[in-house]
């Protein structure tokens, strides 16, 4: 199953994703989103599960069943769109509390010995190289910390670029 976070509209995402054939799993703002309150419940109250209990508490095990990871989000000053991040913020029971260097970084332990392909599709018509440059180091950073397998970062112009993709 592929996981999919975006920002985008009912219409916009019907667009992109035309092979109803593959198994897709889609996060969308279509329900009230409670910001991450960094109380660390999720690593110590309830391992693996935001202690928010809303459409979005799960988003750590939602990853750990998936075989690949998609974002789609209009690129933010060379970040993700506010709602995309705080889903990202809510999936941090995806990984321990404890720390492990990779890359000779310290990052997060894996909860989950799976890794997966991990691809962002950032839009917007005035994404500056300088954002460009920021996104793709925002992206490995999560790739590296979210253990996966391989990262790809592609930018888009606007959503019907993005059009029949999958």
């Amino acid at each position: 199953m592929k996981l999919i976070i975006h920002d985008l509209d009912e219409k916009q995402i019907e667009n992109i994703v035309h092979n109803s054939s593959d198994d897709f799993m889609m996060i969308s703002n279509n329900h009230p989103i409670r910001n991450c309150i960094g109380c660390f419940g999720c690593w110590v109250k309830t391992p693996g599960a935001c202690v928010i209990r809303d459409q979005y508490g799960d988003m750590g095990e939602k990853i750990s069943k998936s075989d690949e990871v998609m974002i789609i989000s209009k690129c933010y000053f060379g970040g993700f769109s506010p709602f995309v991040k705080n889903v990202l913020d809510r999936s941090i029971s995806y990984v321990h509390p404890y720390f492990t260097i990779r890359n000779g970084e310290m990052h997060h332990k894996s909860r989950y010995e799976k890794q997966l392909p991990f691809t962002v599709w950032f839009y917007g018509t005035d994404i500056t190289q300088g954002e460009m440059s920021t996104a793709e180091k925002l992206v490995k950073a999560n790739g590296i910390n979210l253990n996966v397998s391989s990262m790809k970062v592609n930018f888009y112009k606007n959503v019907e670029e993005m059009e029949g993709l999958l």
